[in-house]
């Protein structure tokens, strides 16, 4: 009776305190400026069953994309028997569905055969990252703690794992044993392998083995529900609306700033020319310099970055080794999201801490993006990271009036000449003079 009151205040516990952190994720995501997404909803939801449950994009690269689809599949059947241990840790039942006989046996076995499943490709990940060292997870943006961050994930969901083993092989060496208690749901046919190593234990060993097995792993899977806002694994949740709501025009079409249609509005017609009040100002900013001139999914982008580094590994300016990393862009912009959020908690909307998104994204990183689109066709949960980089040029070119000398003659010569080149519009033709050639 004191086990099941405890596990029904760890179990309210955690699901207020992931109530909690899941609101001000979104309260972040909402401070980006509106956009509406509301267009061919049929598309959307094709494209969410094939890229973010059919995981289509992550099979581009064979090894690695079986790999997680592995984990992806196994963590979530392996946690439909979640659903078993809430109720006999709320009830005080022991294997509530074991009432199924062979069926539930069935299931359990196969239960065991993605747990495995999932250690192997943990534990083949913990060696690409930190023996191999492949070169994407150790760039310049992968500090300590994003690094750190992908060990715990991985190592967690090993010992999750292991103390699922540890609770059924205990739990089996009960059963042969005739305890009343521990229902005889057939043979675990990977736990059971355990059984030689714990058989010569005492009743009483074997009872704290498997509670402390079904403790451990139910405790910690709570544990890991909450760690999962402070960490890059929230994609998880955010990876099928985030491309749900994905760009549907084609990549390269850069959309107009609604601030631009504004102006144009107010020019054609002059009755609507009233003088723009106070609160209204920043409406009519150009460009990105704070995230909250970026929309909602950029900033729902920003949360839903796996940190991969596909896109990365894939631009042809960091190749080439110019600064610019489309994922250190993503996670900038996911950073900066979060202390603006915690600005907000602290000291009130109205308090600004005199930053931006530009200190810490650069100019040389955004001014060497070739707009090629690599890294939007690259990443698995489909983050637009060239609309930001889009937006915040168009601020240092709009409001900053800070560009690159070639791209500055370039915007002088469109102004005067109506083209890029050094022409005036009488002699654009001069060239076809002598060719003896009729252009219309």
């Amino acid at each position: 009776m004191i086990s099941n009151v405890i596990f029904v205040i760890i179990l309210i516990a955690t699901i207020l305190l992931f109530y909690r952190n899941v609101r001000i994720i979104a309260r972040n995501i909402k401070l980006g400026r509106d956009v509406e997404i509301k267009n061919n909803k049929a598309k959307r939801w094709k494209l969410m069953f094939k890229v973010a449950i059919g995981q289509s994009k992550m099979v581009t690269r064979p090894i690695t994309g079986i790999l997680h689809i592995l984990i992806y599949v196994g963590f979530i059947i392996v946690n439909i028997e979640m659903l078993e241990i809430v109720i006999d840790g709320i009830t005080g039942t022991h294997r509530l569905f074991a009432f199924f006989g062979p069926v539930y046996n069935i299931l359990v076995s196969s239960f065991e055969f993605f747990a495995v499943g999932v250690v192997i490709a943990c534990i083949i990940f913990l060696i690409r990252r930190n023996i191999i060292r492949v070169k994407r997870f150790w760039n310049e943006e992968m500090t300590l703690w994003p690094r750190s961050d992908a060990n715990i994930i991985l190592i967690t969901e090993i010992f999750l794992m292991s103390a699922l083993f540890t609770m059924n092989a205990s739990d089996r060496i009960l059963q042969l044993r005739g305890l009343e208690h521990f229902v005889n749901v057939g043979t675990f046919p990977l736990s059971g392998l355990l059984i030689p190593f714990f058989n010569g234990l005492p009743d009483n060993t074997m009872i704290f083995l498997e509670r402390f097995g079904w403790w451990f792993h139910i405790v910690g899977v709570f544990a890991f529900l909450n760690y999962i806002p402070y960490s890059k694994h929230f994609h998880v949740f955010l990876s099928f609306p985030n491309v749900y709501y994905s760009k549907l025009r084609p990549k390269g079409e850069i959309a107009i700033m609604p601030s631009v249609i504004k102006e144009v509005k107010l020019m054609l017609n002059e009755s609507a020319m009233e003088p723009v009040e106070e609160e209204n100002a920043e409406e009519l900013t150009f460009g990105a310099q704070k995230v909250k001139d970026l929309t909602w999914k950029n900033l729902m982008d920003a949360y839903s970055c796996t940190e991969c580094g596909r896109c990365t590994s894939s631009c042809p300016a960091n190749i080439t080794g110019k600064r610019l990393s489309p994922r250190k862009v993503i996670m900038d912009t996911r950073d900066r999201l979060e202390i603006v959020g915690k600005n907000l908690d602290k000291k009130g909307k109205e308090y600004d801490d005199g930053k931006s998104l530009f200190d810490l994204i650069t100019p040389e990183e955004l001014w060497a993006c070739t707009t090629c689109n690599a890294c939007t066709e690259e990443c698995p949960v489909n983050i637009d990271h060239l609309s930001i980089i889009i937006d915040m040029r168009r601020y240092l070119v709009m409001e900053q009036a800070v560009a690159p000398a070639q791209l500055n003659n370039m915007f002088t010569n469109i102004e005067n000449n109506g083209a890029p080149w050094q022409f005036s519009r009488e002699d654009r033709m001069l060239w076809a003079e002598d060719l003896n050639m009729v252009v219309k």
